[in-house]
């Protein structure tokens, strides 16, 4: 049997169209990397990047790097302050233009993440998804994806979830240029950056109603 339009962009085009774009990217980009990793070392201090663990393709755990946009304020018991106190105006401003996110894209250079896919979210959520929400891990995480295009942090883990694994089963050439440009129309607008509830996105604690019917 041959392999369809979308099999064959999935198997062998979407990775190659990943990297040339990211390194199209990171060349023209260059400056404005130089520039607010330069603001973020004034503003915030040093480590300008902030990395952390997240979970990729078939759940294999890579180092995200993303430009740092919190303090490291602490109580008088040493634990970190919320979110909401450490974000900085300066910080805001960054996640607002999604700036924060560019060193993402040598990443996607390294094969860690894609374009477009399903966010890469905590470690610490892989043992309380279910199967339904899992599938989410069936592609490399994206840069922007279905659910960032569709409310962002403004909308449920459930919708969030239900967006990525329709991605998965969907994915394709012109699905994924429609999402690029969405991303850039998102960035201009500003839409959906924090939720109602926090600074960002409220932790995610598991799905109590029951695990859904599909079809992979």
């Amino acid at each position: 049997m041959k392999p369809s339009k979308r099999g064959i962009y999935r198997r062998f085009i979407k990775r190659a169209m990943d990297f040339i774009l990211s390194l199209i990217a990171i060349v023209i980009l260059s400056p404005i990397l130089l520039v607010v990793a330069l603001l973020v070392r004034v503003k915030l201090g040093s480590p300008v990047l902030f990395k952390q663990k997240r979970p990729g393709l078939n759940e294999d755990v890579f180092l995200m790097y993303k430009f740092r946009t919190m303090t490291d304020e602490k109580d008088e018991h040493g634990e970190l302050l919320p979110d909401n106190v450490r974000l900085t105006r300066f910080g805001r401003l960054l996640r607002s233009t999604s700036l924060d996110e560019l060193p993402e894209l040598f990443n996607i250079l390294r094969g860690d993440m894609s374009i477009v896919g399903p966010r890469p979210l905590l470690v610490q959520y892989l043992p309380i998804y279910n199967d339904y929400q899992k599938r989410r891990h069936e592609v490399r995480p994206g840069l922007s994806g279905l659910a960032q295009v569709n409310g962002r942090n403004a909308i449920s883990w459930e919708n969030k979830f239900d967006l990525d694994v329709e991605y998965v089963d969907n994915v394709s050439f012109i699905g994924d240029w429609k999402i690029i440009f969405l991303t850039i129309k998102k960035v201009f607008v500003r839409e959906g950056i924090n939720s109602e509830v926090a600074a960002t996105m409220e932790p995610f604690k598991g799905t109590i109603k029951e695990k859904r019917i599909y079809e992979k």
